[in-house]
């Protein structure tokens, strides 16, 4: 009988990527990470600003996925566990929702899938597949590859192939169907979860001390020779990565020192594109040249100038309509260059001129509002302020805000209390933990964050002694040995 299992899984195989496979080489990891590019692109969680929630989402997977790639590329390894990802998938030039879930209203949707894969190429037309993405640009990193095989292999079969549990016990392959059934099985509690990572957890982070030095030296040294208020990264990128920006920073302070100096009482955030943000913050493109960030360094007195009149045009919007003040909420809102904003206001600000709204003086002073360009309806947030929509009816915006206005004291009355308790309990958290850092992702609000607390304080968790927490959406041990549990973390042991 097993003579023919062989046989049958050549047969199966091909069945899925037909005359692919016998003519396809391994791809490297940067020949993987290009191929990739239209699914970063459909998934990069900077498109995401005014969804919070799939943002870090997608940021989360992404760093999961990231650690994957990274294992498959190692040598000697054997077989990786299962790994479950999500992704907000935004509607591209090349996404369809054939055979998937439909795009929202917001212009995304969510796609589930389970890598099980052995090597890169696999991988990368899993991902791509499952999102139905083209893979037909790996083409030109496959020159072995025929073009009509990958015409054919643009769709996956729609059922997973099932081996036979013979198959496996004779051949010694694991079963990724044991895997799978296992982890449906068991329900991951946070007392399982950090039994089976804290180890690692605790290694990894070991193994970052030195670096945490350096970045925090670096990041020390730099603020003072500039005289800067601060330096941030805009992403969760690794701490090797940030030093390497610091790095880069410190050489290019080296070579002009003077027109650094221009940054003086500024924050400096490390991002995907060079400019200075809407709130004022000096971005610094992490793919740009040492000539990109010098030329941006010397335009810095017109972004003074530029960012004063900003301040003016929200102070004349804020006048029309009753002393609200006109605010740029980083966690929330997509992120803009000055100009963008500034732009975003003046329209704003003209329609309002054109559309005089009666409002009495100042009888919305302590209110907060901010301006969206993707909505077409005012609405409340639940943190207090409102959101909105630069083109929305003059008319409609007096009725919602003068109805709304009373709920929206109440909220951000609220949202001071809860900011209130949340810092005491993570206080008291770190303190009883012996954490060397507790903090949270942005997507996480203050009532999450306080319930995740609360019922941290009733465990009893070694494991977290002297490590770096990060409460998120999910369960996950960072390059750099954080870990990151989701506020609503189950108690008690794994259910099997």
């Amino acid at each position: 009988m097993f003579c023919h299992l062989r046989p049958m899984r050549r047969l199966c195989l091909e069945k899925i990527f037909p005359h692919w496979f016998p003519y396809s080489r391994a791809l490297s990891g940067a020949e993987a990470v290009n191929a990739l590019r239209p699914f970063y692109f459909a998934v990069h969680p900077d498109f995401f600003g005014q969804h919070p929630i799939e943002r870090e989402v997608n940021e989360n997977s992404l760093k999961r996925l990231s650690v994957y790639l990274e294992n498959l590329q190692k040598p000697g390894f054997k077989s990786l566990k299962p790994t479950q990802l999500t992704f907000y998938v935004r509607e591209t030039d090349q996404s369809s929702s054939d055979g998937q879930e439909p795009f929202s209203t917001s212009g995304f949707r969510a796609v589930k899938f389970t890598l099980h894969t052995r090597d890169l190429l696999s991988t990368v037309l899993y991902i791509l597949n499952s999102c139905s993405l083209s893979v037909e640009h790996i083409q030109s990193l496959n020159t072995n590859v025929h073009t009509q095989p990958l015409k054919e292999a643009k769709r996956m079969p729609d059922r997973p192939i099932k081996w036979d549990k013979s198959y496996y016990s004779f051949t010694g392959f694991k079963d990724p169907d044991e895997d799978l059934e296992q982890v449906s099985r068991m329900e991951t509690t946070l007392t399982s979860w950090l039994d089976n990572n804290g180890k690692s957890a605790v290694k990894k982070l070991k193994n970052s001390l030195p670096l945490r030095k350096e970045l925090d030296r670096l990041k020390h040294e730099l603020s003072h020779q500039l005289q800067l208020s601060d330096i941030r990264w805009q992403r969760s990128w690794g701490i090797a990565h940030r030093c390497s920006q610091l790095h880069s920073l410190g050489r290019l302070a080296q070579q002009n020192l003077e027109t650094l100096k221009k940054a003086k009482g500024c924050t400096i955030i490390f991002t995907d594109r060079s400019g200075m943000s809407a709130v004022g913050h000096v971005m610094l493109g992490t793919m740009d040249v040492h000539h990109h960030w010098t030329k941006l360094f010397e335009r810095l007195p017109s972004y003074f100038d530029l960012q004063r009149r900003l301040m003016l045009l929200e102070d004349q919007i804020s006048y029309l309509l009753g002393g609200i003040q006109v605010v740029y909420i980083e966690e929330l809102q997509p992120v803009l260059t000055l100009e963008e904003y500034y732009s975003l206001l003046d329209v704003f600000y003209n329609r309002l001129l054109k559309n005089r709204i009666p409002f009495h003086p100042r009888s919305l002073r302590g209110l907060q509002m901010i301006l969206n360009s993707d909505r077409y309806a005012p609405s409340l947030h639940e943190l207090g302020h409102f959101n909105i929509p630069a083109l929305c009816d003059p008319a409609n915006l007096q009725w919602f805000i003068l109805t709304k206005a009373q709920q929206a004291r109440e909220n951000m009355k609220r949202k001071e209390e809860l900011k209130v308790i949340e810092n005491e309990l993570i206080e008291a958290s770190t303190k009883k933990f012996s954490l060397e850092k507790l903090y949270k992702e942005p997507s996480i609000s203050s009532i999450q964050m306080v319930d995740c607390c609360k019922r941290l304080l009733e465990q009893s968790l070694p494991y977290l002694h002297g490590m770096h927490l990060c409460v998120s959406h999910f369960y996950s041990v960072m390059q750099d040995g954080d870990l990151c549990i989701p506020w609503n973390w189950k108690n008690g042991e794994a259910i099997k």
